[in-house]
């Protein structure tokens, strides 16, 4: 049986507290278990996973990741939201919290890049729903240029609801 989907990703952290504060306070997930100290796992808003993410509490001498500067390692996290409206709201709350580093407009797919407070990169994106994917948009294939945040809603509607035949089944829209 093939893989259907991620289900949870765990990252090792310096300070426990503190990243479960940014990823509560900045991505809304919530604190479903937690091992005093140790670690500690969350879920997303919209998730009916058991989690989604685990944080393990490594201490503050903890080296960063030099995955990508001349080692190989995770790059970065991808996480969906709904609708452009979303995306726009968390443009201005990574923001806010000084933790956006990047948007790009990928074609397909819409995304704001991020770091944690260890400086570990994830995304939040929007996915084109399937029926929007038009045959232009597959020819150019993955592309990466600016984020247009006000075009992409003036262009998809600012309450479209992303990923719809993609990365959601179309029975569950």
């Amino acid at each position: 049986m093939p893989i259907q989907r991620l289900n949870h990703a765990v990252l090792f952290v310096r300070n426990l507290a503190a990243s479960v504060a940014f990823y509560q306070d900045v991505l809304g997930f919530r604190t479903v278990h937690e091992i005093p100290g140790q670690a500690a796992f969350l879920q997303a808003a919209g998730s009916t996973n058991d989690h989604d993410l685990g944080l393990f509490g490594i201490g503050s001498d903890a080296a960063s990741s030099r995955a990508g500067h001349g080692m190989v390692g995770l790059y970065h996290l991808a996480w969906e939201v709904d609708t452009l409206d979303e995306l726009s709201r968390m443009h201005q709350v990574l923001r806010d919290a000084h933790a956006l580093v990047g948007a790009a407009d990928h074609g397909t797919t819409k995304a704001l890049y991020a770091k944690d407070p260890d400086g570990i990169e994830f995304e939040v994106s929007w996915l084109l729903p399937r029926d929007l994917i038009t045959d232009d948009i597959l020819a150019k294939g993955m592309t990466t240029s600016h984020l247009d945040l006000d075009r992409a809603i003036e262009t998809y509607g600012r309450y479209t609801r992303g990923g719809v035949g993609v990365s959601i089944p179309v029975s569950q829209e």
